[in-house]
């Protein structure tokens, strides 16, 4: 492709004719021909390598400054920005061949997105999906090692969903994705809002800063879909220019209202109230924040047209995702639920839910991740200690930082709580440990890990780490 041609007037540059064979922001990717671009990470600056890309034969770098690299340096204000516009242009711009649908905030993203493609696929039309678990072409599962994928690898996917004949795109939408321009010049048909609760701040600095970032979301969508039964949210519904559309549970008025909830361990009932009329939905997976789940994805289904009676009967036949409310196979008189409930918010949703029918002791295994922002670790342990009738703590991803100093933050949040609590350290024996001490009626609630299948130890090394094995594991032992 000639360098003009994948800038589509973007910049200027004084060798348009050059015909680059690749685009890329990684210094060992770089071939004869490549079109170089200099992003400045967390511990890497791209600029420092440009006169050295040249040498190894790119044809061109994309810089922020002048690097005293004559013609072959093209400067722009924001190399990333320009750089997921460039990944577009290169894959001739899938995004257009796709109706995008995107789903923001900290909580609920995954179930959300699920759910949505699965009505979508139940209703005839062939979808990708793009999230934390994995990412799906149809019924195709490929493996993914971010929420939302680098700028290169999510134009290389939507492509391949294209030419596979997708018609829509449903996919999480990260906040560090929004901020560093990986989805390029992805516009949405709808955007949703689930909300906002303290996560990621070791990037972020602030939830302000962190609120910012998931906002980015509705400057490139048609219409927005908000949860106003979060304070976030409802600042959010004031703030942004596009069609917007409210949703909540029971208290307020909004465009799509769920109310008359029936809540059980086997799933929820509820009426969904909306112009479209009332739909009385039947689902299959628990939880007061799963009604809010459910609500906010047949809202987007609604709006963009397809019919409330298939919508229902889809949602009746849903099953669920992997690692969210997930029940583990005991074959005992009590329960294990695995979820991935990493933030004090995500833990007290989870728990609350949980306790409306547990009929013994409600059980919590948590643990808190390393390199992470650690001032969530003592309010985790008192959003879990607020529901909780005992509390097992333990570790996560303590990555290059002592488990130990982990559990000590965490333990801060415990001080002045009655809920009894046990500190096993190593995550294998605290479930070991949770199955033991169980009874009958009990649920054990394993927070943390959900989908994960395996667990980041120092030096950052992974090792598997499957909690339903682990849990078949130990009920061996009894």
């Amino acid at each position: 492709m000639k360098l003009a041609d994948l800038l589509e007037g973007r910049a200027e540059t004084a060798i348009g004719g050059a015909e680059i064979t690749s685009i890329t922001d990684d210094t060992r990717k770089v071939t004869e021909g490549s079109l170089f671009v200099c992003v400045k990470g967390g511990s890497f600056d791209g600029h420092t390598a440009a006169a050295e890309m040249l040498e190894k034969g790119a044809a061109a770098v994309v810089c922020e400054r002048d690097l005293g690299l004559g013609d072959r340096q093209i400067i722009t204000e924001n190399s990333r920005k320009l750089y997921g516009e460039l990944c577009a242009a290169w894959f001739g711009h899938p995004e257009k061949r796709l109706t995008l649908i995107g789903v923001t905030g900290t909580n609920g993203k995954t179930t959300i997105t699920n759910v949505i493609k699965h009505i979508l696929m139940a209703n005839g039309h062939k979808t990708g999906l793009i999230g934390t678990i994995q990412n799906e072409i149809g019924d195709e599962v490929l493996h993914t090692e971010n929420t939302t994928p680098m700028a290169y690898d999510f134009m290389a996917l939507l492509a391949k969903m294209a030419d596979a004949g997708c018609e829509y795109a449903v996919m999480e939408v990260s906040s560090f994705a929004l901020v560093q321009h990986r989805i390029g010049t992805a516009f949405f048909k709808v955007a949703v809002f689930t909300n906002l609760t303290q996560d990621h701040l070791d990037y972020h600095k602030t939830m302000e800063d962190y609120y910012q970032a998931k906002k980015m979301l509705f400057d490139i969508c048609d219409t927005a879909i908000i949860n106003i039964d979060d304070e976030y949210g409802q600042r959010l519904y004031d703030e942004v220019n596009c069609n917007k559309l409210s949703f909540c549970i029971n208290k307020r008025l909004a465009a799509y209202k769920a109310d008359s909830v029936q809540i059980k361990s086997t799933g929820n009932k509820f009426a969904l109230l909306s112009s479209s009329g009332v739909m009385f939905i039947n689902s299959r997976i628990p939880g007061m924040f799963n009604v809010s789940n459910l609500t906010a994805a047949i809202a987007v289904c609604v709006e963009i047209g397809i019919d409330t009676d298939s919508i229902v009967k889809a949602v009746e036949n849903y099953n669920g995702v992997k690692g969210r409310c997930e029940v583990i196979p005991t074959g005992r008189d009590f329960t294990v639920i695995c979820d991935y409930a990493h933030t004090p918010d995500a833990v007290e949703n989870i728990l609350k839910s949980v306790k409306e029918y547990t009929e013994g002791r409600l059980i919590c295994l948590f643990g808190c991740g390393g390199n992470r922002d650690a001032t969530k670790r003592p309010k985790m342990a008192a959003a879990a200690a607020k529901y909780a009738d005992r509390l097992i703590v333990t570790s996560d991803n303590p990555r290059n930082e002592q488990p130990e100093a982990i559990i000590e933050d965490i333990l801060k949040g415990l001080e002045g709580s009655s809920t009894p609590y046990d500190v096993v350290t190593d995550r294998r024996e605290a479930i070991y440990h949770g199955l033991k001490i169980a009874r009958k009626g009990d649920i054990i609630v394993l927070a943390g890990k959900g989908h994960e299948d395996y667990q980041i130890l120092a030096g950052m090394k992974h090792i598997h780490f499957d909690e339903r094995e682990i849990v078949a594991e130990g009920l061996k032992l009894l």
